[in-house]
């Protein structure tokens, strides 16, 4: 209770510019107070332990600091408000130098606003019970500068929840260049499509979307695989490996280079072997080279923000895949081997961290990608491309919708490349053409009952 008594906060807050304050302060004995310098009590620290009590975790929310900070801030006029250590030397200087520089009190006034903010809203979301409450803020805490934003002219930092588990967190260069805007998000939607795998799996990430995703029995062969999809788009592509990269699995991107004459910019794996590490520093000196460490299989608390320029839209996240395979349904006269129904189900996997509207084939028997038709306005344009891309490998192959199909074309066209599994939402005003088109041509097809959108 002392730090929040009227005589500590009066002699933060008094304005010294007006002598009725002045005469006030001096009328009931007022000592001003020019320098605040706290730290609060560490609730972030507390609630990172997952036996806390409630009970303890209150116990943490402060209470006297950040009001005494909020009156330091306010008056920043006359009083310095410190709440990083970063800064003593600063203000140190600032004192030496006998200046009152306007510019970097009302610098140290934001900063500790910011940190209120910032403080007050990590225990607002472990209170609060609600997903949408009435209002709102979203915590971040500066990682990284990065080199530049979606183009070299725009500037960009990273941002991450002080309680985020996401391996974003532990992202560490060894080698190559820094990251701009693009390369971390690319980055981060590789990280969302290898973990949805235990197995080895790897993906070639541009633009946000995978041109190939696959996996294997180990991380080599995941590798080779998820270049050999598409290894025209992978040229400038950023790799992500759930697994560590030992030497023989780095060789894969040395062959690549020498055999398509074609480069990667990014390396982003959970470890490193010390051979393989050099040995990527000899493929290409510009290449990022990353390391991110162990993937979680659960986020501490996930959902998925889209800003709108000056707001933004907040959603549950689009997880538990695994667990609607129980709601798909056959509804064509032929069935699924159990091969094709683990394809399936391994496609959908992948169509999920794919850009909407999309489309893919995959491999009749080995778990990749063959062909990608994603980002388009047209579900028949999705097609197309798919089963372009994949070229010789349509025969007996797989193909996957990301929603229904609105008509019978997609399936029609399916057919003359050879697909032989169709795998769609189902939903659509038209499902029985579709189902129609399926059986007379000899198909299977699967409704999942699920959208798989990702914008």
């Amino acid at each position: 209770m002392k730090t929040i008594s009227f005589a500590i906060e009066s002699g933060i807050l008094f304005d010294r510019s007006k002598t009725t304050h002045q005469k006030q302060a001096r009328q009931l004995d007022i000592k001003p107070i020019d320098v605040v310098v706290c730290n609060l009590y560490p609730f972030e620290k507390t609630i990172t332990d997952s036996q806390v009590t409630l009970t303890e975790a209150v116990e943490m929310i402060d209470v006297g600091g950040p009001t005494m900070i909020r009156a330091a801030a306010k008056n920043f006029a006359h009083v310095l408000p410190v709440v990083d250590p970063g800064d003593y030397q600063s203000v140190l200087d600032n004192f030496s130098s006998n200046k009152k520089n306007a510019e970097f009190r009302k610098h140290l006034a934001a900063k500790a606003f910011y940190h209120l903010s910032l403080y007050d809203s990590q225990i607002a979301r472990y209170l609060g019970e609600e997903h949408f409450p009435e209002e709102i803020t979203i915590p971040g805490r500066k990682s990284m500068r990065l080199r530049y934003g979606e183009n070299p002219h725009q500037q960009a930092a990273m941002y991450l929840d002080p309680q985020a588990t996401i391996p974003l967190k532990n992202l560490k260069k060894l080698s190559g260049r820094d990251l701009s805007l693009l390369n971390v998000t690319d980055i981060y939607a590789g990280f969302e499509v290898v973990r949805l795998f235990k197995e080895p799996a790897a993906t070639v990430i541009k633009h946000n979307s995978p041109c190939g995703i696959a996996i294997g029995s180990s991380p080599k062969t995941a590798l080779q695989r998820a270049i050999q999809a598409d290894p025209e788009s992978a040229f400038g592509g950023i790799i992500v490996l759930n697994k560590t990269m030992d030497l023989a699995t780095a060789k894969v991107i040395g062959t690549f280079k020498d055999e398509q004459k074609s480069n990667i910019d990014i390396v982003a794996v959970a470890h490193l072997t010390l051979e393989a590490t050099s040995y990527l520093k000899t493929v290409r000196k510009t290449m990022g080279i990353y390391t991110f460490g162990r993937i979680p299989l659960h986020f501490h608390e996930k959902f998925d923000v889209k800003w709108l320029g000056e707001g933004f839209v907040l959603q549950t996240a689009d997880e538990n895949i695994e667990q609607s395979f129980a709601n798909w349904q056959t509804v064509t006269h032929n069935k699924p081997t159990r091969l094709q129904l683990k394809q399936m189900q391994t496609a959908w996997k992948f169509i999920s961290r794919i850009h909407s509207n999309s489309v893919i084939v995959i491999d009749p028997t080995v778990p990749m990608t063959r062909g990608i038709g994603s980002g388009q306005t047209s579900r028949i344009r999705s097609t197309m491309i798919a089963l372009e891309q994949a070229g010789i490998w349509t025969k007996n192959a797989i193909l996957v919708s990301d929603s229904f199909f609105p008509f019978d074309d997609s399936v029609r066209l399916a057919a003359k490349y050879g697909i032989s599994v169709i795998v769609q939402q189902g939903g659509s005003v038209n499902d029985q053409l579709s189902i129609k088109a399926a059986d007379e041509l000899g198909l299977i097809m699967v409704f999942t009952n699920r959208r798989a959108f990702w914008h």
